[in-house]
């Protein structure tokens, strides 16, 4: 059996030079590279007690999803702005370029619900902060946030600090 990391394609110089491209859909288009992910990402919260799982569009739901059917719990999505079709608390956050608006159903999360996030990258950790600030906004409580992924010389853990952030591969780049 290979190990997760060899199911990942790394694409020198993309998107500009000097950076190491980690593609994910390498692992998502080989069955058994799908299946290691999330069971290895499972695994990360065998012993974590919590009521929902919550993963951001687009790939927060391809790993978030199966992991919340295989231990029956709900997932609730965070999307971008203007897709959720009911009343929504909404957060702007900083991207490389500009900024961005997160968005989730105003009632998808009920005061005092422990919530695990599940996404595939954590890079410079401004998506996973805007996550946390909508989640406890709603009275929510972050026990855990798993990733597939990590480009730790980005230092996206630091801005999450306090929090328990677990990566399934850590990449000590950018």
């Amino acid at each position: 059996m290979k190990a997760i990391e060899e199911y990942v394609r790394s694409i020198p110089d993309f998107p500009e030079p000097g950076i190491i491209f980690r593609d994910v859909t390498s692992i998502l288009q080989d069955a058994e590279g799908l299946h290691l992910a999330i069971d290895l990402m499972q695994e990360k919260l065998k012993d974590v007690e919590f009521d929902v799982v919550v993963g951001p569009e687009s790939r927060g739901f391809i790993f978030g999803v199966p992991i919340a059917y295989n231990l029956h719990k709900p997932f609730i999505p965070i999307r971008k702005k203007g897709k959720l079709p009911c009343e929504t608390v909404s957060v702007e956050y900083e991207l490389e370029y500009g900024t961005a608006t997160l968005e989730m159903h105003k009632d998808a999360i009920k005061p005092g619900q422990r919530v695990v996030i599940i996404d595939d990258l954590i890079a410079t950790g401004g998506t996973n902060e805007a996550m946390v600030k909508l989640i406890e906004g709603l009275g929510g409580k972050v026990v855990k946030t798993v990733f597939l992924m990590e480009l730790a010389g980005l230092n996206g853990r630091e801005r999450l600090e306090g929090y328990d952030v677990d990566a399934v591969i850590t990449y000590p780049g950018k």
